[in-house]
């Protein structure tokens, strides 16, 4: 029955946000269209949700298209600009994912979507993460984001699996709101970013 409100609450809530904050997502999409001279500002990317599905996450584009001599990506922290990096500290680059909320691939709350790549790697316990819609925030984002190990990240995505409810939700929205006026666990240790997940050893 939550199930069944949670998505009520995400179409209802993800229609006004759109309404509400349109002047800003045109703002943000203007300044990107003049900052990095390119008609391309929305990054899509496959990622993984619900049962295990794949579907295309969008972000308001944060990184340059800089490969090297072989046509290999740079680092992400090479490829990162000022523009994106203020997107990022505000959380402005989550807002396209909105239309993932409206369109039934996402939630608001919930373990953050992860690449395709990482499907294989995950053993029999993380996998259960995708037993939920992945969200735009979750627990393991309040409780350090790109600050913590990709284990711990895991656990709190299961942790949160396993006692979903509408006041944990609740509570994570709070937890949200304060840690983007914090702008807090933004970049791991040491990285721009987060780095890759290679499987837990």
């Amino acid at each position: 029955m939550y199930l069944f409100f949670k998505r009520l609450f995400d179409i209802t809530m993800a229609l006004a946000l759109v309404i509400v904050l349109s002047p800003i997502i045109i703002g943000v999409s203007i300044y990107l269209l003049l900052a990095l001279k390119s008609r391309n500002i929305i990054f899509k990317q496959r990622r993984v949700g619900l049962n295990n599905k794949p579907f295309n996450v969008y972000k308001f584009k944060t990184m340059l298209d800089t490969t090297d001599a072989e046509g290999k990506l740079l680092p992400d922290e090479q490829r990162l600009t000022r523009t994106g990096l203020m997107l990022r500290k505000y959380s402005l680059d989550e807002l396209p994912q909105l239309f993932n909320i409206l369109n039934g691939t996402m939630s608001f709350i919930g373990p953050r979507p992860l690449l395709v790549d990482y499907l294989p790697l995950y053993n029999s316990t993380q996998l259960r993460r995708h037993e939920v819609l992945p969200g735009i925030s979750g627990w393991a984002q309040v409780n350090g984001r790109n600050a913590i190990s990709w284990e711990q990240k895991f656990e709190y995505d299961v942790w949160y699996v396993d006692n979903m409810s509408w006041l944990l939700d609740l509570k994570i929205c709070l937890l949200t709101v304060k840690k983007v006026l914090q702008s807090d666990g933004i970049s791991s240790a040491t990285a721009a970013t987060m780095e890759r997940f290679t499987g837990t050893k």
